[in-house]
């Protein structure tokens, strides 16, 4: 069985839910493990109020028992703390407070599309589920998806590389080293210096009612070849990604290794060479502007993944929009919300990445077990190893 997952939940409902199919039993499992990833989205320069209500943990509902996945479904509650303040607006029942409903439209948000598509009267029915909030549960399967990964030593590391048109300058340094200084700047970007610039600009949007945007980057290391396929679009893992990283809310671009600059440049600049390094014994590469994917397969170098997300749509200085109950022009609809949520996205980031990444090692290597998946990882490591010399 793959490894899939459903959310379900509004931004200021009772909770946040998820349910995760496919995992292997025997996976050493705690609330701890996802607790953490939970922490680290809620981190973040520029973030809004919200982030100081909430204090996301996990309820682990099914699916675990003595510490161990069990193979059966498991079942994530995250509790919304600001449902207190929202329980009147958002009861289930017929006594929720619905007499005062967001009639303006906020541009770039899924407001308008949302309203017009599910034909509700009320905005909010709408904002409430395509909120960024929804990102927690992805975070929490992500740190699932993680704890499998790290079985089969596959790690995975973000930092931000752009705010507001201010880029890092990374020396070259490992990525452990790269994820290490990140986890230690407000902004998660290694750059010292442009952290503070991108802290200077977050501040320079908040008195001015703006947001900003930005670009982060996905790495994943200890990959394996062979972990995806070429054969059928729905399971080139590089299609795959690019889809979960672009269903992340505010995400308008994403490129695998050197993505959009591969376009300008001859295939001789791009491609990378393979040779043969007699000392080792192995196949190496000098360079990886693939990004460890070529073909819709893992090659055994760094997997790189970029996305580029917009400014958040909601202001505090609201752009024109119309009400939809008379259709006169008004300002759009005001939501308390962050001024730049790029460090958080990276974060949501590794989740998606790992999610896909767990589904192609568990397509790959089957097994009910986690057992029986590390023996047959074994197996094929062993066998590529002395075949092919990678």
């Amino acid at each position: 069985m793959m490894l899939r997952f459903l959310t379900a939940g509004e931004s200021h409902g009772r909770a946040l839910v998820a349910v995760v199919e496919g995992l292997p039993a025997g996976l050493e499992l705690a609330a701890a493990d996802i607790d953490a990833e939970l922490a680290r989205r809620q981190r973040g320069y520029g973030r809004g109020g919200r982030m100081e209500i909430e204090r996301d943990r996990v309820e682990i509902t099914a699916g675990v028992r003595g510490g161990e996945t069990l193979g059966s479904p498991l079942a994530l509650r995250i509790a919304n703390l600001d449902w207190e303040n929202w329980q009147d607006t958002m009861a289930e029942g017929a006594e929720a407070l619905t007499g005062l409903p967001v009639t303006c439209p906020r541009p770039g948000h899924a407001d308008l599309a949302g309203t017009v598509k599910y034909g509700r009267l009320d905005i909010r029915d709408v904002l409430e589920r395509a909120s960024a909030r929804e990102t927690a549960a992805r975070v929490a399967v992500g740190a699932v998806a993680k704890r499998l990964l790290r079985e089969f030593d596959i790690l995975i590391y973000s930092h931000v590389l752009a705010i507001a048109g201010i880029w890092a300058e990374n020396p070259p340094a490992a990525f452990r080293e790269l994820a290490a200084a990140a986890e230690t700047s407000p902004v998660r970007c290694a750059d010292p210096v442009a952290s503070l610039e991108m802290m200077r600009a977050i501040d320079r949007a908040k008195q001015e009612g703006d947001s900003l945007g930005g670009v982060w980057e996905v790495v994943a290391t200890g990959l394996s070849p062979g972990l995806g396929s070429h054969v059928h679009w729905d399971r080139r893992l590089d299609g795959r990604l690019a889809a979960a990283v672009m269903s992340i809310p505010g995400i308008k671009g994403v490129e695998v290794g050197l993505g959009f600059e591969a376009a300008g440049l001859p295939g001789t600049a791009v491609h990378d060479a393979i040779r043969f390094d007699r000392e080792r014994g192995c196949l190496v590469r000098l360079t990886n502007h693939a990004g460890g994917l070529e073909g819709g397969i893992t090659n055994g170098e760094e997997l790189i993944v970029r996305a580029a997300m917009k400014p958040i749509p909601t202001l505090t200085q609201p752009l024109e929009s119309v009400d939809l109950i008379n259709f006169v022009s008004s300002p759009a609809a005001a939501e308390r919300s962050d001024v730049c949520a790029v460090p958080a996205a990276a974060v949501v980031g590794e989740a998606a990445v790992a999610v896909e990444l767990a589904w192609a090692v568990q397509e790959k290597f089957g097994g009910d077990s986690l057992p029986e998946m590390k023996a047959a990882y074994c197996r094929y490591r062993d066998d590529v190893r002395k075949r092919f010399r990678v």
